[in-house]
């Protein structure tokens, strides 16, 4: 399956911010994350992070279709981390190694070092695809609600 990263730029907020609350629908309906859920962020903050020099938003491109997106904080200064945040494939993609593909990808384009992110503790498949791909749990832990823990993961 051909996977490819392609850069989003401004003109394309309004698609980004729609594919997000969409791939992020079911798991802010599961926790009711209102303060880090990428469904309710709104669009305002989008474009933001997409004017920052250190920001850098892809699709993730499947034969030709926007299949998800993911963003690369990296400031190209030496001895700072670059993070991953956030990853996410549309529901109709999952489960095809997108993601896996995706974070390669960004990680040939920005260097193989240095890397962080967080999910929530509690969505297993998540943790082990991190893990699969190298990034250790830090011990780092924020408790979001009730039903929600957020784990940080580095990859040195």
């Amino acid at each position: 399956m051909d996977v490819r990263l392609v850069r989003i730029g401004i003109e394309d907020a309004e698609k980004l911010c729609n594919m997000q609350v969409i791939a992020f629908k079911e798991l802010y309906d599961k926790y009711q994350d209102t303060e880090t859920s990428p469904a309710t962020e709104p669009m305002d903050n989008i474009i933001m992070r997409l004017n920052q020099p250190f920001t850098y938003y892809y699709f993730i491109i499947t034969n030709g279709i926007a299949a998800g997106a993911i963003r690369v904080v990296d400031k190209h200064e030496y001895g700072v981390t670059k993070r991953i945040s956030p990853v996410f494939v549309m529901p109709e993609y999952r489960n095809r190694g997108l993601a896996q593909k995706a974070i390669k990808l960004a990680e040939e384009k920005h260097g193989c070092s240095d890397w962080e992110l967080d999910t929530i503790l509690e969505e297993k498949g998540n943790c082990y695809l991190y893990e699969k791909m190298g990034y250790c749990q830090t011990g780092g832990f924020k408790t979001i609600n009730e039903k929600m823990t957020l784990v940080l993961y580095k990859k040195n």
